[in-house]
């Protein structure tokens, strides 16, 4: 396995790359030089470590699940959450280390730390910190996230994304305590806004485009025609039952749901761009 790299960008920010592992971090204040070189030092091993349970980390999540690493942990606890839905710890895998990157960073001296990998993002917030989020919406939109509020992590799935989805939504963005829980809720939510049934929706058997996929012969979208308004809004419909369900369970906080134009969201927060309601 070829070894983990780690540059500063000329910004100022951490490059992190290992295998299909791309982590864009950075830090603010004191300790700021002192939590980048804990984060180049800690990326070292995250994927030796999950590559070490990938059996496990593939099949469904279960309470019984015995896995051992620190990241593989944080997949774990966030997806156990949503059972009985069908789910395995990799729908949390770029979350989860987001949050372990994070997590070696916040320190005294340290006032406000994020990884972004690949789109997920987890974040560290003092006392008076803030940061800003992007949205995806067909108008660009952002959220504003305090140290007061909950939201220590944003991301982002959907059937056009890295992962596979199945279901049909062009972008579902979740709020949540933490980047693994996001992640998590992000690819559930987006297996929801779907058109069972749909002649025009074409899916493949999920190992025929990647053998190792943890999804198995499940069918993941690959094609999704033009739809009319009511049919791409019956399909959000049912994304944001499920996305409200899961603020109501205290999974996360916030979702927004996009399909062909058209948008619903679950959750408050302030939004610094408008997002038009699906109804």
């Amino acid at each position: 396995m070829e070894r983990a790299a780690a540059r500063l960008l000329p910004d100022g920010r951490l490059h992190l790359q290992h295998g299909p592992i791309d982590i864009v971090a950075g830090a603010e204040g004191p300790g700021r030089a002192a939590a980048l070189r804990r984060a180049a030092v800690r990326f070292e091993r995250v994927l030796e470590e999950l590559v070490a349970e990938l059996p496990l980390l593939r099949a469904p999540v279960s309470e019984g699940h015995a896995v051992s690493g620190p990241v593989a942990r944080r997949m774990q606890a966030a997806t156990v959450a949503f059972l009985p839905a069908f789910v395995t710890p990799m729908a949390a895998v770029a979350g989860a280390v987001a949050d372990e990157i994070v997590s070696v960073m916040a320190s005294d001296g340290v006032v406000k730390a994020y990884a972004n990998n690949g789109g997920d993002v987890a974040f560290h917030l003092g006392a008076g910190a803030s940061a800003t989020a992007a949205v995806a919406a067909p108008v660009p939109a952002r959220v504003r996230l305090d140290h007061a509020g909950p939201v220590r992590g944003v991301a982002t799935s959907g059937w056009r994304g890295r992962s596979h989805s199945l279901g049909i939504a062009d972008s579902v963005t979740v709020l949540a305590p933490t980047a693994a829980q996001a992640d998590a809720a992000a690819t559930l939510i987006a297996n929801a806004v779907d058109l069972p049934g749909h002649r025009g929706i074409r899916r493949m058997p999920a190992r025929e485009l990647l053998p190792d996929s943890d999804l198995g012969a499940r069918r993941v979208t690959v094609e999704v025609p033009l739809l009319s308004p009511a049919e791409a809004a019956e399909a959000l419909a049912r994304g944001r039952a499920r996305a409200e369900a899961f603020v109501e369970a205290g999974h996360v906080v916030a979702a927004f749901l996009v399909l062909q134009g058209q948008t619903a969201q679950a959750g408050r927060m302030g939004l610094e761009a408008p997002v038009s309601a699906a109804d």
